[in-house]
């Protein structure tokens, strides 16, 4: 996919804010699907203008809604950052600074983080996927063999292998909106996701504590609530926005012990994303409790 073609699909999508539960209404929904389902169970009421629940146990979607649509992704990029990060086996306990952002990016990336400080690889990766730090997932791509150019290249070749033929990463963050995808796609991404114990171990903590300038402590929590909720079993979990692609979350979770990958896209609300991803949870048990009474 081409630049010029991405920027035609972006075209028609919508326009979300982190703050206001409007929509521009230029985004067009379409047909949502329940697939595979017993009995006469009703869909799932999710509002993310894209949503797939991808059940890891059949192979097959139990319900999508656009799952095919091609939109911008926002910090889900950074799953990809850290995958193509850990299969160069870079040493994780080596120190990497934090230098000045990419002209591309600087204006738009919000950051705790300073220019010049230093942190183990092991410490940016989790502040990349936890709390999604953008100057982490900079930092890293540069430490890159070939630096952030030869990471990008990685992550595109990650994602032909993993067959997401509708996705293109031109960043290692999701600041830019050229960083495409769709449903589908992202799914088999976060499958992939699940095969790295440290995305596991680093993606679903709750807080992490580094030392900072003077060597006061700067502390991370997560941007997914739902990874402090006891009644949520989360193996891999990532969150995005920029006002292109709206609230994005992503997850796989068991859910009465059946493995599913959960995918929003473009929420338009501030708690939208888990407000969906909790109705979900109960339709989800509601599709489990039918099966095993059928």
């Amino acid at each position: 996919m081409n630049k010029k073609l991405c920027i035609l699909i972006l075209s028609g999508c919508a326009l979300a804010t982190a703050h206001a539960e409007t929509s521009s209404g230029h985004f067009k929904p379409g047909n949502a699907a329940s697939a595979h389902l017993p009995g006469k169970i009703s869909s799932p009421q999710v509002r993310s203008h894209i949503a797939l629940i991808f059940d890891e146990q059949t192979q097959r979607p139990l319900f999508n809604k656009n799952a095919e649509m091609v939109a911008p992704i926002a910090s889900i990029t950074k799953l990809m950052t850290a995958m193509v990060v850990l299969d160069a086996q870079l040493p994780m306990d080596e120190a990497v600074s934090v230098s000045e952002d990419d002209s591309g990016t600087r204006k738009r990336a919000r950051s705790k983080l300073k220019i010049g400080m230093s942190f183990t690889r092991s410490e940016l990766l989790k502040m990349a996927l936890m709390a999604s730090e953008n100057r982490a997932a900079l930092a890293l791509a540069k430490s890159y063999p070939g630096g952030t150019a030869a990471a990008v290249a990685a992550m595109n070749a990650k994602a032909r292998e993993l067959g997401m033929q509708n996705t293109m990463f031109y960043d290692p963050t999701g600041l830019n909106r050229d960083n495409v995808s769709t449903a589908h796609d992202l799914a088999k991404m976060v499958a992939a996701a699940q095969n790295y114990t440290l995305i596991h171990q680093y993606s679903t903590a709750s807080t992490l504590s580094v030392d900072g300038l003077n060597g006061r402590a700067m502390r991370f929590s997560n941007t997914n609530p739902l990874v402090r909720s006891t009644s949520w079993d989360i193996g891999v979990s990532k969150t995005g926005y920029i006002s292109e692609a709206g609230l994005c979350l992503v997850m796989a979770a068991k859910i009465n012990q059946r493995p599913v990958i959960i995918v929003l896209l473009n929420s338009w609300g501030k708690h939208t994303r888990v407000g969906d991803a909790n109705r979900i949870k109960r339709w989800m048990e509601k599709v489990i409790a039918r099966e095993q009474r059928a």
